[in-house]
């Protein structure tokens, strides 16, 4: 019991060294998508995977790809508009995604929909200049998050 509690506190102490070194070491969107992690991957989530999975270089890729969720980095964050990208033939698996397009779409007038074959959905988060800053595969999503999320993170008109 003494020896599976030190081994744990041994990979405890390592991932917080991980995150502390990788935080100063983040990898490009596209070489994150390369990687597989594609979306706003949090940091909390990388910690939650090293419970799960015990391959430390994953983890310490995820880390390098993974966004600050703490308070104060998260929530400062906006954007000027957005993009969500979807394949149109696989809108049918996305009731979620498309019952936000039909009834929620135009409550966001900085919000484009764009057909793209194969494109899983996502959301491509755009600055001021209209250039991308960042990209999330929102699959999972429901309605009401897509929508919290948009009011959260995009400006609306009237504060550009």
């Amino acid at each position: 019991m003494a020896r599976a509690w030190s081994k744990m506190m041994v990979t405890v102490m390592i991932l917080m060294l991980t995150s502390t070194i990788s935080a100063k070491e983040q990898l490009s969107t596209k070489e994150c998508e390369d990687l597989g992690f594609t979306g706003l991957a949090l940091c909390s989530d990388c910690h939650s995977l090293s419970e799960y999975v015990k391959d430390q270089e994953l983890v310490s890729e995820c880390l390098k790809c993974c966004a600050d969720d703490s308070e104060d980095s998260m929530s400062k964050v906006t954007y000027s508009g957005a993009i969500l990208e979807v394949c149109m033939r696989k809108l049918v698996f996305y009731p979620e995604i498309v019952g936000f397009i039909e009834e929620e779409k135009q409550n966001f007038p900085t919000l484009k929909v764009e057909y793209v074959f194969n494109s899983p959905p996502k959301l491509i988060m755009l600055d001021g200049d209209d250039e991308r800053k960042e990209t999330i595969r929102i699959d999972n999503w429901k309605r009401e998050h897509l929508l919290q999320y948009m009011r959260e993170k995009v400006k609306s008109a009237s504060s550009s």
